[in-house]
């Protein structure tokens, strides 16, 4: 009489095989899916100035008072859209200063909302991510009328308008900007 052995399962040198092709299937693919986390963190850092750009323009038109959106302010990669104290023509001194961009002596929101007392439409201080940078830059403008201005410049923008730039190390991505306040990301 024989009896047939029977193997049920694997071996372990079924299992280290699998696990070896894993791991180098694994690490093969590390690089490429740290190129697309950094790209999404792009992307979306990229989203969020576009929108408050956007939110600035809006604010401007319903409040019938000029925004401005300043870039690396109070620090590099930080930006804030801001009430434009005193007017267009003439801005008020404090507009300019320093710490124009802090969200302790500016708070967000604001401490009142007497229309007298100014300003009372900031808006919150934003960070891009600490491998982001702003590359080209410049304080934005945004009037009652919906148009588009370099602070303290009184035509708006012009021909192709200005383009702000979000960069992760050679990376970069373009949001455009012209006169009649059309904001879009290329």
């Amino acid at each position: 009489m024989t009896t047939k052995s029977r193997s049920d399962g694997f071996t372990l040198i079924d299992m280290l095989v699998t696990v070896s092709l894993f791991t180098v299937l694994a690490a093969m693919a590390l690089p490429t899916m740290t190129d697309v986390t950094g790209a999404l963190t792009l992307s979306s850092a990229t989203r969020e100035v576009e929108r408050e750009m956007q939110t600035a323009r809006l604010k401007a038109v319903t409040s019938n008072r000029p925004m401005r959106v300043r870039f690396n302010c109070p620090t590099s990669g930080e930006f804030r859209m801001v009430e434009l104290i005193g007017t267009a023509s003439v801005p008020d001194a404090a507009d300019n200063a320093n710490d124009r961009c802090s969200d302790t002596k500016y708070p967000f929101p604001a401490a009142d909302t007497n229309p007298l007392t100014r300003p009372n439409n900031d808006g919150a201080l934003r960070r891009l991510n600490s491998k982001l940078a702003f590359g080209t830059v410049s304080t934005l403008e945004f009037w009652p009328d919906g148009t588009v201005h370099l602070a303290g410049v009184a035509t708006p923008l012009g021909g192709t308008g200005t383009s702000i730039t979000v960069k992760k190390g050679t990376t970069i991505r373009t949001i455009t900007v012209n006169g009649l306040g059309k904001v879009q990301i290329q």
